[in-house]
């Protein structure tokens, strides 16, 4: 093209013509050339727009039937803003198998550790609730029943081990869990009623509160151990709804009507349970009951070992049952003398 135009600029000055119409001609040539030039590079801008919006609206497409690819930043970009707007939302803890709950509200744990570096694995109990039990307790005591309610809360309890004696017999891993989940009952009732009696007349309880809710949640802890070691049936599992249902109204209307009862059959039912932790660790001496490993929550629970047995859990488990006994008779006797509870200084940690 550009050949074609040059002869015809030569033809034209050989022929005469004036130098303004050549130029004239050339420079419209030259417009001409140049605004094809620019339809021809809009046309391929607009072509390629049209690819690339094209490319987007397929990658679009793509993205709602095909899973979400971990290098897409619009799928990422997504995830970010769902977490933003979700209440809570779950993330994979890099490295682990454990599901970390992300909370809105900001709530969340923070990373604890053992003694020696490892990830602490509890969630119902911290290590700074954990503690070594006291053995050198005397197991021994016994409170001489002298009054009349003395009397009623000694032979109600020696009534209550009958049946139990008649289904267990010799099976005290049953026995010991159906044990702890009535033991468990009366420190939760009667932490709730001081504390509604606290809130209900506006005076402080001397600690007693916080010291009858400790006392359930160790029973509860204990509990929680002897289910790791004993798995109980499903009639054993409807015979503690049963029971808890019974105690609990019982236990609830005696501590209304006489704390000191209420204190004083708590305190028979620990020098029982005390008997019958001595019972099962004379069956594992003989060798008539195996002495397994301890479970794990046992071990950091207590403090224990790592090579501890059922032996050594036993061992804590009846010293955190003489601690109860020496509590329960203790508040008896504040009330005996005509005395409120946040009179006397409540034994808080005293396992």
């Amino acid at each position: 093209m550009n050949q074609l135009l040059v002869r015809s600029v030569m033809r034209r000055l050989v022929s005469g013509g004036t130098c303004n119409r050549c130029i004239s001609s050339l420079s419209a040539a030259v417009v001409f050339r140049e605004v094809h030039k620019l339809s021809s590079e809009s046309v391929v801008m607009m072509s390629n727009q049209r690819l690339r919006l094209s490319g987007q609206w397929w990658r679009m497409m793509c993205s709602t039937s095909e899973p979400t690819s971990k290098n897409s930043m619009t799928s990422s970009a997504m995830r970010k803003e769902d977490e933003k707007l979700s209440g809570d939302s779950v993330e994979k803890m890099e490295g682990e198998d454990d599901v970390a709950l992300s909370s809105y509200w900001g709530v969340s744990r923070p990373k604890i550790t053992k003694e020696d570096g490892s990830v602490w694995p509890w969630n119902c109990f911290m290590p700074w609730e954990t503690y070594q039990a006291d053995l050198s307790i005397d197991l021994s005591k016994h409170h001489v029943p002298k009054t009349f309610l003395d009397k009623v809360a000694y032979w109600t309890v020696k009534l209550l081990r009958i049946p139990t004696d008649l289904f267990f017999k010799k099976k005290y891993g049953c026995r010991a869990m159906m044990l702890e989940t009535v033991a468990g009952v009366p420190g939760m009732v009667g932490g709730m009623l001081l504390h509604l009696r606290s809130l209900r007349k506006f005076e402080q309880s001397g600690g007693w509160i916080k010291a009858l809710l400790e006392e359930a949640e160790n029973e509860r802890m204990h509990l929680m151990t002897m289910v790791e070691l004993v798995q109980p049936k499903w009639y054993e599992r409807l015979l503690v709804i049963a029971v808890q249902g019974v105690f609990f109204n019982f236990y609830f209307v005696l501590y209304l009507l006489s704390p000191k009862l209420a204190h004083r059959v708590v305190g028979y039912l620990e020098e029982e349970a005390i008997h019958s932790y001595t019972l099962y660790l004379n069956d594992i001496d003989r060798g008539e009951i195996e002495n397994v490993p301890a479970p794990a929550i046992a071990i950091d629970y207590w403090r224990l070992p790592k090579d501890a047995t059922l032996k050594d859990v036993i061992t804590v488990i009846r010293a955190d049952e003489a601690h109860h006994r020496d509590v329960n008779h203790f508040a008896s006797d504040i009330h005996y003398q005509g005395k409120k509870l946040q009179e006397a200084a409540a034994p808080i940690g005293y396992h």
